[in-house]
């Protein structure tokens, strides 16, 4: 499908990587991972033709077709959600068009028994054919079970997409990729915009997507539970192995034992080789001997161990000053946007050193409730913050406040005051900023090098309250899991938004979910969260029968235990439709292509069509049966 031999790109002029070779073919789903600054996103601009190489080759099929879902885009203002999604069918929305134009001219011409009557006849029927076999009956009722599984309701569809944030057109951008049947998709960090449950349903689309997948990611369950291959970008080197992220780290560890172990060997081999030529050189008898064992060593080949970049930034939070027992107290809190209503009676207490997650739905209140905390957006209600209580606040959007025409260095003296200034260049030290790199201008800085000097910034000023908003966003895994160990050891106030449920376990000690303009506290983690939310969607089912709902509440009964097994298999169901549904759709396709590249041929082979008919009813079947599935799935929620 897509093959890349030797390829060469350099920066500044060091390698991002040197000489790089691999293979992408159907089915490949490919974690792309590595340090921030590795070149994982210069990789996918390449693979995807928007960014030139220094040397090399790539080589793909013909018209193969390839998506990109990138971290900035632009949207053109006035669309409604449906109207920016169905950009997604752009011969579609074309055939669409031409229909239009010819049903008008019909509907205002009378001249019934002319030539150019009969010409628009004839016109309006291949149009037809061509617009019924790209999908043109279909199409809408895909979009929108795809926007729907990316979070959207149905209100949201005509909504204007200018009114939406970030995020959210995001996922917008996302659908549109899902939609188009691409035979490469390019993922940048897709889930950074997603809440857990638009996570779950991106992970089995993915599954099942027929083509080849390539993802940028640094939430480690995410790429557990799609990817089936693994290649991480490190030095400038590449090292692919066909397993998925967790267990690639095991391998890899493996392999670098055992070629640290077969290097010592090795060089145990040619020391004492060394040593018998020295010794054989003294004796002209011998030296035949010597000579022999030279050529030996100079036909070994050495064995070298694969360098690990194993640097990380160095963080530790300190607390300024201890605060009172409360921290944070919230009474009939309201927020609304116009008449678009986010927060609706909220309270709130949060008391010292605990750690809180908030999580729920994009647009559900999370980082307007943050926002509200730290004084940042005005509200109803009341909010007081507690004694002696100063907050460090870590904004979603952090990195984009971050002036591009500053170095690095400039960044933080500008930020610094008379007390830490003499600290700067240590602290940008521990954050992986050195020597040279200081001298960066921030324009130049990948995304989560980005976040690491928002990170660096936030450490100038004192607090003992700290409220992060999807802090993790960009970061490589393993500055993901510095930060993670950081805020474990934080000895003061944590409150933490985020979607990230490999980073949020362990973390902390009460989750808030916020629903329908309210929030509900879980005691406990992310884990017993989810464990909880599974066992009252149970218990709905069960509401009419109060001894069911006792049992529900305690632990998981025969009758739960049938559901879930139910739930599972409903699920397998669906997947398996929806796998069926894109093989049939990929043969569609390639009949398509005959279709358009020899259209009289094609069409005189009196099967085609039958066959055509046969695969665009058996995908019909199949999507009522996904309809008539997803509806029981959801009696169970």
């Amino acid at each position: 499908m897509l093959n890349i031999h030797n390829l060469s790109v350099s920066f500044q002029g060091e390698y991002l990587f040197e000489e790089v070779t691999f293979r992408l073919g159907e089915g490949d789903r490919v974690g792309l991972v590595g340090k921030n600054g590795a070149g994982k996103s210069t990789m996918l601009r390449i693979i995807s033709r928007e960014q030139e190489y220094d040397t090399g080759q790539i080589a793909t099929d013909k018209d193969i077709q390839i998506g990109f879902l990138k971290q900035d885009i632009d949207f053109v203002e006035g669309r409604t959600v449906l109207e920016e999604s169905y950009q997604a069918f752009e011969l579609i929305k074309t055939l669409e068009k031409r229909l239009e134009e010819i049903n008008t001219q019909l509907a205002e011409r009378t001249d019934y028994e002319s030539e150019f009557y009969h010409d628009l006849m004839v016109e309006l029927n291949e149009v037809q054919q061509q617009y019924e076999i790209h999908g043109g009956y279909n199409y809408q009722g895909e979009t929108e079970r795809i926007l729907m599984g990316l979070g959207f309701n149905r209100e949201d569809f005509n909504r204007i997409t200018d009114t939406f944030s970030g995020g959210w057109r995001m996922r917008i951008e996302l659908a549109k990729l899902l939609l188009q049947n691409n035979d490469v998709l390019l993922l940048d960090e897709p889930t950074n915009h997603l809440d857990i449950e638009s996570i779950i349903w991106l992970e089995g689309f993915l599954r099942n997507y027929a083509g080849a997948v390539v993802i940028v990611s640094h939430d480690r369950m995410f790429l557990d539970n799609v990817t089936n291959r693994t290649i991480e970008i490190s030095l400038g080197k590449i090292y692919d192995y066909p397993k998925p992220y967790s267990e690639y780290l095991v391998l890899r560890k493996e392999m670098r034992e055992q070629q640290m172990a077969a290097q010592k060997n090795q060089q145990k081999e040619i020391e004492q080789t060394e040593k018998l030529i020295e010794k054989f050189r003294a004796k002209a008898s011998k030296a035949t001997m010597a000579q022999s064992l030279i050529k030996k060593l100079n036909r070994m080949d050495v064995i070298e161990v694969d360098e690990d970049d194993n640097s990380v930034m160095t963080l530790n939070f300190p607390v300024s000053v201890v605060p009172g027992k409360v921290v944070i107290e919230a009474d009939g809190v309201k927020k609304s946007y116009g008449e678009k209503k986010v927060l609706d009676g909220i309270d709130l207490l949060v008391e010292r050193d605990s750690k809180t997650a908030f999580v729920g739905q994009n647009g559900q209140g999370k980082s307007t409730l943050a926002k509200i905390i730290v004084d940042e957006i005005t509200h109803e209600g009341t909010l007081k913050l507690g004694h002696n209580v100063q907050i460090g606040y870590f904004a979603q959007n952090q990195a984009d406040h971050l002036d591009g025409s500053k170095t690095v260095l400039d960044t933080m003296i500008d930020a610094a005051n008379e007390k830490n200034r003499s600290k700067v260049r240590d602290i940008l030290g521990s954050f992986l900023f050195r020597g040279d790199e200081v001298e960066k201008y921030v324009r130049v800085l990948s995304g989560g090098e980005r976040n690491r000097l928002a990170l660096a910034k936030l450490m100038l000023q004192p607090f003992n309250v700290l409220v992060m908003d999807e802090p993790t966003n960009h970061l490589d895994i393993k500055s993901k899991n510095v930060l993670k160990e950081a805020l474990k050891r934080f000895e003061g106030t944590l409150l933490i938004v985020s979607h990230d449920r490999d980073f949020l376990q362990g973390l902390t000690n009460t989750v808030y979910e916020f629903r329908n303009h309210k929030i509900k506290e879980y005691l406990g983690d992310i884990d017993y969260y989810l464990e909880k939310r599974a066992v009252e969607n149970l218990r709905d089912l069960e509401k009419k029968d109060p001894k069911a709902k006792v049992k529900a509440e305690t632990t998981v009964t025969k009758d739960s235990y049938k559901d879930q097994k139910k739930i599972k298999s409903l699920s397998n169901q669906l997947s398996n439709i929806e796998s069926e549904v894109n093989k049939l759709e990929r043969q569609m396709k390639t009949m398509d292509e005959e279709l358009a590249a020899d259209y009289e041929k094609t069409s005189s082979n009196p099967d085609f069509f039958d066959k055509y008919q046969a695969k665009k009813k058996k995908v019909e079947q199949l999507m009522e049966k996904w309809e008539t599935i997803s509806i029981e799935l959801e009696s169970y929620s």
